[in-house]
């Protein structure tokens, strides 16, 4: 990431908790899942990033917050400098043509009931567009725009004609098609066949250096992020706990749970035997009750007795831009 400034800033998280209330037995609260606990980042004009971790771990939270559908329970997600937490329902409608979302899974994403044509006017109509034609026109362009072509083999076609691999090219094509600022691409790939998933992150990435999109990719693979991130922000127990430029993530992990995410998701190469060696015991701890200090210590072999079991760590800078939520680099 290069020449990035405060003007730069399209997206901005700070100090971000979203809680959910337990209920017992339906009456009163015995507690809170503390899905995302205190997560500050900035996402520029024109950037990628990719937020990794695995389920559980708060990252879709995280998500749902930032495109609207969940209300913090304290920070800010500030959106061209207005603060979407804030927002009325007729803001949010604004907010919802700013931001273009691609969901996990194709196949519940999109209507079955609905001709592509219609699936991808619907937004139109929605936010306005009212001329005939220039939807129309739109529709046409998005299509060849996402490979689905030629366009008129494609737009008179229903989702269950088309292979998963065409359907998320629809998902992706709805999710540009009002020429939004910002992306969120949820586990686009997760549920497409490996040979094609490649091709779809190299699809994503022509389109946001096309349409100057600034893009959030949500994943628990780090195998796929290099292909279409610039920074990759690594999520544990409702924290960011490493924020780094991609290539120095993947080739000088710091965080202890960065490197054992590394040591699940590694490409097949006898080198990493000896670069990651621990896979952590356990499981990560309850969001409901989470233990003090770091979230991580309890399965951390390199923990430090009376620091990581006790106080939280500060997020410390190791050099070019790479910041990490641990103690040992205080």
């Amino acid at each position: 990431m290069e020449n990035k400034t405060e003007k730069d800033v399209v997206l901005s998280v700070k100090d971000l908790r979203v809680w959910f209330e337990l209920k017992k037995f339906g009456f009163g609260s015995s507690g809170f899942v503390r899905a995302v606990d205190g997560v500050n980042f900035d996402l520029h004009n024109r950037e990628s990033i990719a937020i990794v971790g695995e389920s559980g771990c708060g990252k879709t939270s995280l998500m749902k917050t930032i495109l609207g559908l969940y209300k913090p329970r304290e920070g800010s997600i500030t959106y061209l400098n207005k603060n979407i937490s804030k927002f009325q329902k007729s803001d949010l409608k604004w907010y919802s043509s700013q931001v273009g979302y691609v969901q996990q899974d194709p196949f519940d994403a999109i209507a079955p009931f609905m001709s592509i044509r219609k699936i991808l006017e619907e937004p139109l109509i929605i936010n306005g567009v009212k001329n005939k034609k220039e939807r129309e026109d739109r529709i046409r362009n998005v299509l060849d725009e996402v490979r689905l072509t030629p366009v008129d083999d494609f737009i008179e076609k229903y989702p269950h004609m088309l292979s998963g691999g065409q359907q998320q090219r629809v998902v992706i094509a709805r999710a540009i098609i009002l020429q939004q600022h910002l992306l969120v691409a949820d586990e686009p790939v997760s549920m497409l066949d490996a040979s094609v998933r490649v091709e779809v992150l190299r699809l994503l990435e022509k389109l946001q250096e096309k349409y100057g999109l600034a893009v959030i990719y949500i994943t628990h693979d780090l195998s796929t992020v290099r292909y279409f991130s610039e920074r990759i922000f690594v999520m544990y127990a409702g924290r960011l706990v490493e924020k780094a430029p991609v290539d120095d993530l993947l080739a000088n992990p710091k965080h202890p749970y960065t490197i054992a995410l590394l040591t699940a998701t590694s490409e097949p190469d006898a080198a990493n035997a000896k670069v990651y060696k621990e896979i952590p015991p356990g499981e990560p701890p309850s969001l409901v009750h989470p233990p003090p200090g770091c979230r991580y210590h309890e399965r951390c072999s390199k923990k430090i007795e009376g620091l990581c079991d006790v106080k939280e760590p500060s997020e410390f800078d190791v050099g070019n831009n790479h910041l990490v939520s641990c103690w040992l680099y205080k």
